[in-house]
């Protein structure tokens, strides 16, 4: 069976991965988010320049992890696309280099698929319908999904605006907790009351798009209330938890509605957002009333990771996908069809 490589930099983290016939054997990652907290978010120059001096120590450091040397890797896969450009750039750099100077196939993936692939090295293959929540910093989709690589992915919704993870960014910074937002918000919660502030599920209403997301007007909602004179009775941690609940109540409801419009009986969510300790216990919930089954990665593959990477590229050498073209370039904005890319 081939090994495969997985390099991901389409953010603030570079990850590499190691993937054979469906089994994760190891994997690296490194971190440029503490250059980035006293901007308040990403900047794609730093995280470039970050990428640039992380990629070799941490290819080998998911060597060592999974005991391998480079004669064992037998094809590279990266992240293409979408992302910010200048961190793709390196990326795919990177993997052109390692797959011409080992003589392997090179697999350009979309980075969507790449999650949804997470959850394969723990629960193994999709089933042959799933609808796929993706929860992340820069996307808010519904997806459904028949086979990985085979078959095109259909786009059920997309967020209109802002994804949830930037909604989380955002409302931590008006409630004056440190980015990134969704773990400070996420921690503060779990102290506050979820009730405390009802602030109004966006496009829930009956002639709002059924499966469509926006956390825009949400954002603006909690900026509204912080601004005015504050009930002393309401903490941070209230309205953070209020928030907290208001997000993960919308896109449990809408996934599940998805599941249902799509005759479907098992949702995979995955990305960064999927982390939160209430979307994860909410879908939970919510799924076992309804009969669906819930397949959630741990919360290690929810963010962005080469091991992922590794999986969609392993998936596609085990199905025989020819490799991307020699001259596969980065994008920055693509939509999601199929997994391969170039």
């Amino acid at each position: 069976m081939t090994v495969v490589m997985g390099i991901e930099t389409s953010c603030d983290e570079t990850g590499v991965g190691f993937v054979r016939d469906g089994e994760l054997l190891g994997d690296a990652l490194a971190s440029s988010i503490d250059e980035h907290v006293r901007f308040g978010g990403v900047v794609p120059e730093i995280a470039a320049r970050a990428h640039v001096q992380a990629m070799v120590p941490t290819m080998q450091a998911a060597l060592d992890d999974a005991g391998l040397a480079w004669p064992d890797v037998g094809a590279v896969a990266v992240t293409a696309g979408p992302g910010l450009a200048t961190a793709l750039h390196v990326g795919v750099a990177a993997a052109k280099a390692t797959a011409l100077g080992l003589g392997v196939p090179l697999y350009g993936v979309h980075h969507l698929a790449g999650h949804a692939a997470a959850d394969t090295l723990v629960h193994g293959p999709l089933p042959e319908r799933s609808i796929v929540l993706i929860v992340s910093g820069g996307h808010t989709s519904l997806l459904l999904v028949r086979d990985l690589v085979r078959t095109p992915i259909v786009h059920l919704s997309d967020t209109l605006d802002d994804a949830a993870g930037e909604a989380f960014d955002k409302v931590a910074r008006l409630l004056g907790l440190p980015y990134p937002g969704g773990p400070s918000i996420d921690r503060t919660a779990r102290e506050g009351d979820p009730t405390a502030v009802r602030f109004t599920r966006p496009l829930m209403g009956q002639r709002d798009p059924a499966l469509g997301f926006s956390f825009s007007g949400l954002k603006s909602a909690v900026a509204r209330y912080v601004a005015r004179p504050r009930d002393p009775g309401v903490s941070t941690a209230d309205v953070a938890a209020s928030f907290q609940e208001c997000v993960a109540d919308t896109v449990v409801t809408k996934a599940l509605r998805a599941c249902r419009q799509e005759d479907v009986d098992t949702l995979v969510i995955v990305g960064g957002v999927a982390a939160n300790s209430r979307v994860r216990s909410l879908a939970e919930e919510r799924c076992a009333e309804a009969g669906i089954e819930l397949r959630v990665p741990p919360m290690r593959l929810c963010t962005d990771n080469g091991a992922m990477i590794a999986a969609i590229g392993d998936l596609l050498v085990r199905d025989g996908a020819p490799p991307s073209v020699a001259d596969l370039g980065a994008r920055s904005s693509v939509p999601l069809e199929l997994a391969r890319l170039g």
